[in-house]
C-alpha cells in the first residue's frame, strides 16, 4: 500500500497553515502579522497580500488544530466533487471576501481559516443537489451553524463570527452556482 496525496489543494493548504504557525513560533511571533488582516484598508502590496493570506495564520495551536480538523475532514470531499482548481478558487474568493468585509466594516483584525471552514461546511451539504431541489441537509446545516454564529455574535469574545457567517454565505453561493446536478 502507498500513501496518496489525494487532495492536493486541501493538503497543501493545511501544510502551509501548519508550517506558518510553527515558523511563527520559532520566530517569536514576528511572522504572524503578515498572515492577518489589519483594521484599515490601503493599496499597499502587503495589505493586498493579507486579504488572501489571513486564512493561513492562526493564533494558537488549538485554533490551528480546530480549523485543520474540519478542513481535512470536509475539504477532500469538496475537492473531489468540484476539482482542485475550483476548490482553490473558492478558498481564495472566500478569503478575499471575508478579508475585505472585515477591513471595511469591522474595527478588529482577522486571522484564521474559520471562514474557509464554514464555506466548506455549507458547501458539503450541496454534494447531492439536483436541479430544482434544495437539500434539507443544507437548510439544517445553515440553521445550526450559521444560527449558532448569529447568537454567539452577541457575546464579547475574540472570535470573528462575521467571518464564519460570510464563509457560510460564500459556501452557500458556491453550492447553488456550482452544485447543480441534472436528474
Amino acid at each position: 500500500m502507498r500513501i496518496s496525496y489525494n487532495s492536493p489543494v486541501i493538503l497543501t493548504f493545511a501544510l502551509i497553515c501548519t508550517a506558518v504557525f510553527f515558523m511563527d513560533q520559532f520566530m517569536a511571533n514576528e511572522l504572524m502579522p503578515y498572515f492577518a488582516v489589519g483594521t484599515q484598508f490601503s493599496a499597499h502590496p502587503l495589505m493586498i497580500f493579507s486579504l488572501f493570506s489571513h486564512v493561513i495564520g492562526h493564533g494558537s495551536i488549538e485554533h490551528l488544530i480546530g480549523n485543520m480538523t474540519f478542513i481535512l475532514l470536509i475539504g477532500p470531499i469538496i475537492e473531489e466533487k468540484y476539482d482542485s482548481s475550483k476548490t482553490l478558487l473558492m478558498i481564495a474568493a472566500t478569503a478575499l471576501i471575508t478579508g475585505l468585509i472585515n477591513v471595511l466594516f469591522f474595527s478588529t483584525g482577522l486571522l484564521g481559516a474559520s471562514g474557509i471552514v464554514f464555506m466548506l461546511i455549507l458547501l458539503v451539504s450541496f454534494t447531492n443537489v439536483t436541479d430544482g431541489k434544495i437539500p434539507l441537509t443544507f437548510i439544517l446545516v445553515a440553521l445550526l451553524f450559521v444560527g449558532k454564529e448569529v447568537i454567539q455574535s452577541m457575546q464579547a469574545d475574540h472570535v470573528s463570527q462575521a467571518a464564519h457567517i460570510i464563509g457560510g454565505l460564500c459556501g452557500s453561493f458556491f453550492g447553488f452556482i456550482l452544485g447543480k446536478k441534472k436528474v
